[in-house]
């Protein structure tokens, strides 16, 4: 028996050296690391996989152990760094291009159960009104407890016109909800925009996908042909973020050139980077430049940026940069906090590990990681205070710590704003308005009330700039 474990050892050992050098890595190149490979860890490893092999209550086969310590490895780190099967790289590919199917849930892990950080727009969960910080306990009659979010959301994803039933734990809530959602192709268009009033420009970001940018500048474009705007809303609430090129290109669409975007800092070279407005940091490939077609107005328009708990990573970016730059005024309640960089790292057989290697600094050094982009003007989503759950990621278990200030008590992620308790109201009426809180929301209109908030501002400042 020991001669096997001595000889599993070395086997184990050649693998995880191999590993590391597919990845690139190099066993000296960080001294507090060690210069070796942690050999003794390594025969530990070895052991626990033989003892696995030879004595669990059934076979199992050598790929599902590695496949699940790699795995482990990687999500014991934070919540952003996974291991990608087949499947789980196909759909991340897929995502980035704006298509993949499924129910449209954006979606994390917390205390072992899987956690809605946002619904995506016209998706059967925003429709059936999933709302960010609901707790999905099962899916169908499977416990989430003990799932990986990899196999979670393999269990959400499948053929169209498939259903499956979701079972929720709601803040506020005495029971669980079940929802019954049947799965669609999910098709994201990324911008959105309308001419809410005359002269005032609407323009809504659902997701920074590889043509958002863009996507965003045509629809300036046509923002402009009936005329100069007075003003514009730029929406950013409920994006959960994307490619980082994206936020650079939004930003740049607002910025003078070469004005400084997004910084980052990691331990490698390769993640020490300044992106600045310019095409070689927004555009990939040798396509033509779409911003340069972009009507002038769009560099000084009066700009007001919309945010909440739901906007995360390349939305932080890009309210980050306006803010700093003074660009635009940033309105609603304090942004998600995920301020760092997650690297695509390709392995054998269609496989990947997403792995977390820098985090991301506004032009001003202001760290985004657990903290957030904190509003110029704090509105609440409603007159009467925010509905749901704000879920932050100073929230989720083994988050990055914000590396440039501590975080008070104060500052943390919505210690601060509590949805005011409702006027007494006869029967009928607290029943209309449960049922105008589970209604699916509507951006953009007059129930949209930092919406409303926004375009008042906007019109204040016209006021201001007259006078």
């Amino acid at each position: 028996m020991q001669k096997k474990l001595q000889q599993t050892g070395l086997v184990m050992i050649g693998l995880c050296a191999g590993v590391l050098l597919s990845l690139n890595f190099s066993a000296n190149a960080n001294k507090p690391i060690g210069s070796t490979l942690p050999v003794e860890e390594l025969r530990q490893f070895a052991d626990v996989l033989n003892a696995v092999k030879t004595g669990y209550v059934e076979p199992v086969d050598d790929k599902k152990l590695i496949t699940h310590a790699i795995s482990g490895m990687l999500s014991g780190l934070d919540p952003h760094s996974a291991y990608l099967d087949q499947d789980a790289f196909k759909d991340l590919q897929a995502g980035t291009q704006g298509e993949f199917g499924g129910l449209g849930i954006e979606v994390g892990m917390e205390d072992g159960f899987v956690k809605v950080v946002s619904p995506i727009e016209d998706t059967p969960a925003f429709r059936a009104g999933i709302k960010s910080g609901d707790l999905i306990i099962k899916l169908d009659d499977t416990s989430t407890k003990g799932l990986s979010l990899g196999d979670a959301v393999k269990r959400m994803r499948g053929k169209p016109a498939t259903s499956i039933r979701l079972t929720i734990a709601r803040k506020g809530e005495t029971k669980p909800i079940e929802v019954t959602l049947t799965r669609e192709v999910i098709k994201v268009q990324s911008v959105k925009s309308k001419l809410v009033e005359p002269g005032y420009g609407y323009l809504r970001l659902t997701q920074f996908q590889e043509q958002s940018a863009e996507d965003l500048a045509k629809a300036i474009g046509k923002l402009y042909k009936d005329g100069e705007l007075k003003g514009l809303v730029l929406d950013l609430r409920n994006d959960p973020g994307g490619l980082l090129h994206g936020a650079v290109g939004v930003s740049a669409a607002f910025l003078p050139p070469k004005a400084l975007v997004v910084s980052t800092d990691g331990r490698t070279e390769d993640a020490k980077r300044r992106f600045i407005a310019s095409p070689e940091d927004y555009l990939r490939g040798t396509r033509d430049d779409y911003l340069q077609t972009l009507p002038a107005g769009a560099k000084s328009v009066p700009l007001v940026v919309l945010v909440n708990s739901g906007s995360a990573s390349a939305s932080e970016i890009v309210a980050g940069a306006l803010q700093d730059h003074k660009r635009a005024v940033i309105m609603g309640t304090q942004t998600f906090g995920k301020g760092s960089v997650q690297t695509i790292m390709p392995l054998a057989n269609n496989t990947a590990i997403k792995l977390t290697t820098a985090r991301y600094y506004t032009p001003n050094g202001r760290s985004i990681q657990a903290k957030g982009i904190v509003p110029d003007i704090m509105v609440e989503e409603t007159a009467n205070g925010t509905t749901g759950l704000r879920l932050r990621e100073a929230d989720l278990d083994r988050h990055l710590d914000n590396d440039k200030e501590a975080l008070e008590p104060a500052a943390k992620p919505d210690s601060a704003a509590k949805p005011k308790s409702r006027p007494k109201t006869d029967p009928q009426k607290e029943d209309e308005e449960d049922a105008r809180q589970s209604a699916p929301f509507e951006f953009a209109t007059k129930s949209d009330y930092q919406f409303i908030q926004a375009l008042n501002l906007l019109k204040g400042l016209q006021i201001i700039q007259k006078n």
